[in-house]
Formats: C-alpha cells, sequence, structure tokens
C-alpha cells in the first residue's frame, strides 16, 4: 500500500495528472470539431502541461535553494526535461499562426511563475489574479489552440464553448482553493479568502447554472448533449458542495482533477 501510495502520489506531484485532463480536453475540442489532425496538439497539450505546471511548482523553490533535490524530485526534474523535449517537437509540427498563439501562452504562464518587473511580485502573488489565469491558459491550450491549428473560424458557438470551459476551470479552481485555504498565503486573495467558503459554493453554483444555459444556444445542442453537461455540472458541484478544509489533497488533486477525463469518456460514450 505504501508503494501505491508513493506512485500515486509521484504521478500527482509530477503533474501527469493534471496533464492528462489537459489532453483530454484537447481531445475533446478535436471531436467536437471534427478535427482529424489532433494528435499533435493533444501531446503537444499534455507534455507542455507537466512541463509548464512543474516549472510554476517548483522554480521559485529551487531558485531560492530551498528545495533538496530529493529522489522524487529527481525524478520529477527528469521527467520535465523529457518533456521539454517532447514539447519542443510536438512544437514543431504545429501552423506558425498556432506556435504564435502557443507562445503568447507561454508568457501568461511565465508571468504568472517569474517577477519581470523589479521589486515586484510575479503574477500569482497578484491579489486574486490566480484563479482568472489559470482558467484562461487552460481554455487557450485546450479550445483555440485546437481551432487555430485547424484553421477553423471562431464565431459565437465557438466563444460559447469558450465561457462554459472557461467556467467549469474556474469552478475547479474554487473547489482547489477551498481545500488550500488554511495553506494560502492571506494576501493571495483568493475567492474562498475575500468572500468565505459558503459564499464561494454559491457563486461556484450559480456558474454551473450559466454552464448548463450557454449549452441552449449552441448550434450542437441536442438531448444527449444536454445529459452529458447535466452530468458533468452536477459531478462538479457535489465536488464543490462538499469541498473544506478538512478534507484529503487527493479529493482535489486527484478525483476533482479527473472531471475532464470523465467528461471526455462520457461524450465518446453517448455521442
Amino acid at each position: 500500500m505504501t508503494l501505491f501510495k508513493r506512485l500515486l502520489d509521484f504521478y500527482i506531484n509530477s503533474s501527469i495528472h493534471v496533464a492528462l485532463s489537459v489532453y483530454a480536453l484537447v481531445r475533446m475540442t478535436g471531436y467536437l470539431f471534427a478535427i482529424d489532425k489532433i494528435g499533435d496538439l493533444a501531446l503537444f497539450g499534455f507534455f507542455g502541461t507537466i512541463v509548464g505546471y512543474n516549472f510554476v511548482k517548483y522554480d521559485a523553490l529551487a531558485r531560492i535553494k530551498k528545495l533538496q533535490m530529493r529522489t522524487e524530485l529527481k525524478l520529477i526534474a527528469a521527467l520535465s526535461f523529457f518533456s521539454f523535449l517532447a514539447t519542443g517537437y510536438f512544437f514543431f509540427q504545429l501552423e506558425r499562426i498556432t506556435q504564435i498563439t502557443a507562445v503568447a501562452f507561454l508568457i501568461v504562464t511565465m508571468l504568472y511563475t517569474l517577477p519581470f518587473f523589479p521589486n515586484k511580485e510575479n503574477a500569482r502573488n497578484w491579489a486574486g489574479v490566480k484563479i482568472y489565469i489559470v482558467a484562461l491558459c487552460w481554455v487557450g491550450v485546450t479550445l483555440f489552440l485546437p481551432i487555430i491549428n485547424a484553421g477553423i473560424p471562431i464565431n459565437a458557438n465557438v466563444f460559447i464553448l469558450a465561457v462554459q470551459r472557461f467556467i467549469l476551470i474556474f469552478v475547479l479552481v474554487l473547489i482547489f482553493e477551498i481545500i488550500d485555504l488554511r495553506f494560502d498565503d492571506p494576501n493571495l486573495k483568493t475567492v474562498p479568502q475575500q468572500i468565505g467558503v459558503e459564499h464561494t459554493k454559491v457563486v461556484g453554483s450559480i456558474l454551473l447554472f450559466a454552464f448548463i444555459l450557454l449549452g441552449f444556444f449552441q448550434t450542437d445542442f441536442s438531448f444527449s448533449t444536454l445529459l452529458i453537461r447535466l452530468g458533468i455540472a452536477f459531478t462538479v458541484f457535489f465536488f464543490l458542495l462538499f469541498a473544506n478544509e478538512k478534507k484529503s489533497k487527493y479529493y482535489s488533486t486527484f478525483w476533482a482533477e479527473s472531471i475532464p477525463v470523465f467528461w471526455l469518456i462520457l461524450l465518446l460514450f453517448f455521442q
């Protein structure tokens, strides 16, 4: 059991699990828009997420030498290096306009991590900004990059889907912020820190209701699509409802983060 836990912790701590969620959402975009050549971009998103998330999580600590290179961290560093090479390979398989857009999101990620201006903190420590940057980057990588790479026109239907996906990621991050409330620096001013846990759950519930309503305005609306979105919305709602500071870290980092994968499975199974 100890070995299983260590493997699970490495799987989560090395960002493989969150990368799998990104991969699932890219694949979902490919399915929804009938994009045949989605494999390279899905793998670009997968490996790029490993690199980006590990950079965000471990760079600052490594630079100030507060992070000892334990065996697990050495393995994470090796995985991140391999993922960096893979990201570079798949980057050059993309269209030029997609590469430019991807670089723009890379800059946002770097801004989130590194202090670009003297005596200024990085964007991660700007009060209340974190949740919006995370949701924006996820929407950009999992929705707009595949669409741009395939040359699909960005119309009202795409924007509705973008708002829906932004809402989903936003509410998932709310769950993380509730779980991490006792550990987060008060200066971060996360949503639960500013309005409290109960009000955060109310906000998340309203957003999930909007997530469902927006589906009625999409051109691909169907009964099966509605059922899938209802299933996802209620799944996220129950995770949000039962989230609290005493929950295990696996509640958010494994189970809640699995929802995009669950969404893709439902979509492939019922449609």
